[in-house]
C-alpha cells in the first residue's frame, strides 16, 4: 500500500480530488493539517472526502452574493451573524461541510461572539450559500447537518432548496425573504456586478430594495 502525506498533494485552482473510505479520525486529521488559512474547501459525507480549490470566478460570485444578502438583511432591519466558510460537522452524523457562506438569522442571538461551533449543541445556520463552478454541492452533508435553507448558484442561475422532513425540495421562494423574488433578483445583480463592478451593483441593489419596502 502506498502512503502519501497531505503536503504532497496539490490541488490546482478549479480542480478537486475525491478520497474514498476516509474515517472520521482521518477527516479530523486532514482538517487540522490543512489549517484555517487556506484556499481549499472540503466536504465530507459517509466516508467520502472531497477537497476543492476554487477559481476566481467562484470567489467573485461568493463575495457578491454574500454582500447582497447582508445588504438585504440590513435594509430589512434584520439581525444576523455570518460565519462565512466555517467548518460545520457532526461526528455522530459522519458529515462535515464548509459552505461558501452561511448566515444565522432566526438564531443569530445564539451565535454572537461564538468562536467555536458544536452542532451537537448549537443549531445549524439558517441559510447556507454554495457556488457550484468546479464541483456540485454535497447535499447529503447538509441534509445530515439539517441546514434548513440552501442557495446554490450555478451557470448564472440561483436554486433554492428547503429541508422538508429528511429531504431537500426545490422552492421558487425563500422563507427568509418571502416578499422578494430571490431566484430572479440575485442573479440579476450578480451579473450587474460583472459588468459595472461590485460597489456599483451593491449601491443599485440597496436603492432597489428601499424602493420595494
Amino acid at each position: 500500500m502506498v502512503t502519501l502525506q497531505l503536503r504532497q498533494i496539490r490541488v490546482p485552482p478549479g480542480q478537486r480530488i475525491i478520497l474514498e473510505d476516509v474515517s472520521w479520525q482521518v477527516f479530523e486529521a486532514i482538517l487540522n493539517e490543512l489549517g484555517e488559512h487556506r484556499r481549499s474547501r472540503v466536504a465530507y459525507s459517509q466516508g467520502t472526502l472531497e477537497i476543492m480549490a476554487p477559481l476566481p470566478e467562484h470567489e467573485r460570485s461568493k463575495v457578491i452574493i454574500g454582500d447582497l444578502v447582508k445588504a438585504l438583511l440590513d435594509e430589512l432591519d434584520l439581525n444576523w451573524e455570518s460565519l462565512g466558510s466555517t467548518t460545520l460537522k457532526r461526528k455522530d452524523k459522519n458529515a462535515g461541510i464548509e459552505p461558501d457562506d452561511c448566515f444565522y438569522i432566526q438564531n443569530y442571538k445564539l451565535m454572537i461572539g461564538k468562536d467555536n461551533i458544536d452542532l451537537n449543541v448549537d443549531p445549524p445556520p439558517d441559510l447556507a450559500i454554495e457556488i457550484d463552478v468546479t464541483s456540485k454541492t454535497q447535499i447529503s452533508a447538509y441534509k445530515a447537518l439539517k441546514v434548513p435553507e440552501i442557495w446554490r448558484y450555478e451557470n448564472r442561475n440561483l436554486e433554492i432548496s428547503l429541508l422538508q422532513g429528511e429531504q431537500y425540495v426545490k422552492s421558487q421562494t425563500s422563507p427568509t425573504f418571502p416578499n422578494f423574488a430571490i431566484i430572479e433578483i440575485i442573479p440579476q445583480f450578480v451579473e450587474m456586478a460583472r459588468t459595472t463592478g461590485m460597489s456599483s451593483a451593491l449601491k443599485e441593489f440597496r436603492k432597489w430594495v428601499k424602493e420595494q419596502i
